[in-house]
């Protein structure tokens, strides 16, 4: 549970899908002291780097820290592992986000999704370039990030 947990903030942060999250490996993010990045593969096997944000960053450095300590590690390259080492599936990722939000009391359901969606409309609303914002959804298409207005 404590992978996900670290994890439950990268769609929101980084504006990842559920499945990009879960496919994450080790290698795939990219910390300094203060920055960092995130590679991500979206759909049709497309990657993208994304900034990692700074309410993000201390979270992913603990959970490398920690990472080593969890069964099978060394030999799995998954970011996010479950209980027995194995790559932490998208239906149990989603489950413990679900679990947390509703553990938090929030009424309306929460997913991946809608945190990336809340992401979204946040840059949107808040007048950050579309292009950009398209950029960091992964979207191949203006029209599709011009929805989250």
């Amino acid at each position: 549970m404590a992978a996900a947990r670290r994890g439950r903030l990268i769609p929101y942060y980084a504006g990842a899908r559920i499945s990009e999250v879960v496919r994450l490996d080790v290698d795939d993010v990219r910390l300094s002291a203060r920055k960092g990045k995130l590679r991500l593969y979206g759909k049709g096997d497309k990657f993208r780097e994304v900034e990692i944000h700074p309410k993000l960053h201390p979270e992913l450095q603990v959970w490398l820290d920690e990472r080593p300590t969890w069964p099978e590690a060394d030999a799995n390259p998954a970011l996010f592992l479950n209980a027995k080492g194995g790559r932490l599936a998208a239906r149990a990722a989603s489950g413990i986000i679900a679990t947390i939000a509703q553990r938090a009391g929030l009424a309306d359901p929460t997913t991946a999704h809608v945190l990336r969606h809340t992401l979204a409309t946040t840059l949107v609303r808040g007048k950050t370039d579309l292009v950009l914002v398209a950029e960091i959804l992964g979207h191949a298409r203006l029209e599709t990030t011009r929805r989250y207005g």
